[in-house]
């Protein structure tokens, strides 16, 4: 069971307002993507959190498309969002689109024009910006910014009749173009975007820029608290100033921003995700060393564990960025105890047991998860022919290497004692086999307790091994030299193994721990009935410390 949602600065400003009466006993939040790609671990941070709260006060928590840019708009992203959601753990009480206020928005920008505080601009781009000031100069005012108001109503409704192109003309908010914050410079409210929308169809051909469209959003949902990340901290005034200018909702939302998640080894740009699937980097948005979600569920992460790291990080005002093994971790901690181990041998040398009867095949019985006996045991079949891991057999072993090499015994987990006689090799130097004779009072469960080894290792049978594919990944992102991220060339290594036969049965996204190497997942699009391809979700061991 996952302990109670801790308690933040945003709770906190929450349990005054409830205290105060100011929304009365309603807590209402909302979470609210731009449809215009996949949504990655940031915006799981946003997620819990706007989820969590709803659920902590017992509100409402609505998911609602931002839909105000049809260029980049997709279905296909909706789904996803949608997916990603839903498999988090959350469901949202109502679903809205920033299109399906289009009319009231209308309403809205002309209610500010009436009111002297918008006016239809007919500066290029590159002219407003110009006019707009720096951070020490203040800007100026554009020259349309003083027109009557009839002129301005009229020219608004021109632009919604279709009579401007693309890029001619924009309607401005009136506010202050010496102002400190440049967001409040008359900053743009309306575009013109011949462009098909997906909502509304060809109804509008002028769209509400985000800061104007947002806190109309807010207002119109009942929305009490509109939590956000701190890059929107410095766009409050205009979400405070066009709801209170506008003057509709006398109760307005409140606006409180925190600190977006940053991960070391991690890239949470929309813009940069979308060029990596675009320019071929990857494979798609689920890519398993992408971020995104969907991403991460293919690389086997459980909710759970994203939950878990959400909650573990907790919300915070000022930016840092949190360690990437803290997420493994997480993880790590949900997987160890639920899932089952099964053996997998990489870089697989043959074994030869040389007094071992031939055509026999006997079942040995090994835990399913050494840390849970309540999970139970399987049995595994063992022959004279194995494959064991290529880690665990040196030629010339190192100082402490306890594992297989001439002259040593090691125990095989659930099977016997073997101890390695002769090395075959082929005319180029390379190892083919390894002959080896077993002891059979030594087998698992029988007490032998005349000596003892110091090495365990693992094996598969040879004639009843699953060849598999295996996907090791890692990180997508690395610091250069100049201690800048960039693309890791070396982010997927790809290769092959034996298992043991119950793997052949594996299910898309079905996780195990393969003994002793880590936890990987089936991979759902590439494996086939052909070919079992897994995915490494994360070793066994952290770096990470609490």
């Amino acid at each position: 069971m996952e302990k109670e949602i801790q308690s933040n600065f945003i709770h906190n400003i929450i349990d005054r307002d409830l205290e105060e009466g100011v929304y009365g006993d309603k807590v209402t939040t909302r979470f609210p993507p731009e449809p215009n790609g996949y949504l990655h671990i940031g915006h799981a941070k946003s997620i819990c959190l706007n989820f969590g709260t709803a659920k902590k006060y017992k509100g409402k928590c609505n998911l609602r498309y931002d839909d105000t840019n049809p260029v980049k708009e997709d279905i296909e992203y909706v789904n996803s969002i949608e997916e990603d959601v839903t498999w988090l753990g959350f469901k949202w009480d109502d679903r809205f689109w920033a299109s399906d206020y289009f009319d009231k928005m209308y309403e809205a920008a002309v209610e500010l024009i009436k009111k002297g505080k918008a006016y239809v601009c007919f500066l290029n781009a590159d002219e407003i910006r110009g006019h707009r000031g720096t951070l020490k100069e203040p800007g100026k005012n554009s020259p349309y910014r003083d027109r009557a108001i009839e002129d301005n109503l009229s020219d608004f409704e021109s632009m919604k009749a279709g009579k401007f192109s693309d890029g001619e003309v924009v309607l401005r908010a009136k506010i202050d173009m010496s102002s400190p914050n440049i967001n409040m410079r008359d900053p743009i409210i309306y575009r013109v975007a011949h462009t098909h929308h997906h909502n509304t169809g060809d109804k509008w051909c002028i769209y509400p820029m985000y800061d104007f469209a947002h806190p109309i959003e807010d207002a119109i949902e009942g929305i009490t608290h509109s939590i956000c990340t701190l890059e929107f901290e410095d766009h409050r005034p205009l979400y405070e100033w066009v709801i209170n200018e506008v003057g509709f909702w006398p109760n307005p939302p409140k606006q409180i921003e925190f600190a977006r998640l940053n991960i070391t080894n991690t890239v949470m740009s929309k813009r940069i995700l979308k060029s990596l699937v675009d320019n071929g980097s990857v494979e798609s948005w689920d890519d398993p060393r992408m971020p995104t979600i969907a991403g991460l569920r293919r690389r086997g992460y459980t909710p759970k564990s994203i939950r878990q790291f959400c909650d573990d990080i907790g919300v915070a005002k000022a930016n840092s960025t949190v360690d990437v093994a803290q997420l493994e971790a997480c993880v790590r901690d949900d997987l160890k105890d639920k899932v089952e181990a099964r053996n997998v041998v990489m870089n697989p040398i043959k074994v030869i047991i040389t007094n071992y009867p031939e055509n026999q095949v006997e079942m040995c019985e090994v835990e399913n998860n050494r840390n849970v006996p309540e999970m139970g045991n399987r049995e595994i079949p063992f022959s004279r022919e194995l494959w064991i891991d290529g880690d665990d057999f040196m030629e010339v072993p190192v100082k402490k290497y306890f594992r297989l090499f001439p002259g040593n015994e090691v125990r095989l987990k659930g099977a016997y004692f073997i101890t390695c006689n002769e090395t075959i090799k082929d005319e180029a130097g390379n190892i083919q086999e390894l002959h080896c004779t077993y002891d059979p009072k030594t087998r698992s469960g029988s007490g032998f307790s005349e000596r003892k080894v110091k090495g365990t290792i693992h094996f598969v049978e040879a004639s009843t091994a699953i060849k598999i594919k295996i996907r090791e990944y890692d990180y997508l992102m690395v610091k250069n030299e100049n201690d800048e991220y960039i693309e890791n060339p070396n982010s997927l290594n790809e290769t092959w193994g034996y298992a043991e036969p119950l793997v052949g049965e594996a299910k898309p996204l079905e996780r195990f721990q393969f003994f002793r190497k880590g936890y990987y997942v089936l991979d759902e699009k590439l494996s086939n009935c052909d070919e079992k391809v897994f995915n490494s979700i994360v070793g066994l061991k952290s770096s990470w410390k609490k």
